[in-house]
C-alpha cells in the first residue's frame, strides 16, 4: 500500500514536467527554422493583414522567412496563394511573369504569401511540410530576389 502512494505522489510530482516537453508539432516548426538558418534564410513572426479574399484561420503573426535582395533587382511585387498553385496580385489577377510563376509553383501549398519590398524578399509559411520544405522555399527564394 505505501508503494502505491510513494508512486502516485511521484506521479502528481513529476506530471508537470510532461507540460514543459514541447510538442510535435512545435518539435517540427523548430526543426524547420534551424534548418532554414542552416540555409542562410532570416526568420521573424511578422504581423499580417490578411485580404478579406484569403481563407478564414491564417495566422497573424505569421512566420515571415527572408533574405536580401540585391540592389540591381527592381520593383516591389507581393503575390498571394488562395488555394494551392494559384498565386494572384492584390486584385485577384494571376500572375503574368512566366519565369515567376515557375518558381511559385514550386512553393508548398502553405505559402499563402511571397513578397518583394525594397532589399528584402520574403515569403509567409505555415511551416506545415517539415524541415525539407524549407530548402524550397529557401531555392525559390534567392531566384526570385534577382527579378
Amino acid at each position: 500500500m505505501t508503494v502505491w502512494i510513494v508512486v502516485s505522489i511521484l506521479a502528481v510530482l513529476l506530471s508537470p514536467l510532461a507540460w514543459l516537453r514541447p510538442s510535435h508539432r512545435q518539435n517540427g516548426r523548430m526543426a524547420c527554422r534551424l534548418r532554414a538558418r542552416a540555409l542562410g534564410l532570416g526568420m521573424q513572426l511578422a504581423p499580417q493583414q490578411w485580404p478579406h479574399w484569403m481563407p478564414a484561420q491564417l495566422p497573424s503573426p505569421a512566420a515571415q522567412y527572408h533574405r536580401p535582395r540585391p540592389a540591381s533587382a527592381n520593383g516591389d511585387w507581393t503575390w498571394w496563394q488562395p488555394e494551392a498553385g494559384c498565386w494572384v496580385n492584390e486584385w485577384r489577377e494571376p500572375c503574368p511573369q512566366p519565369a515567376a510563376l515557375e518558381l511559385l509553383r514550386q512553393l508548398p501549398g502553405d505559402v499563402w504569401k511571397v513578397q518583394a519590398q525594397g532589399r528584402m524578399v520574403s515569403a509567409i509559411w505555415g511551416e506545415g511540410g517539415g524541415a525539407e520544405q524549407a530548402e524550397l522555399i529557401d531555392r525559390a527564394l534567392r531566384a526570385l530576389a534577382v527579378l
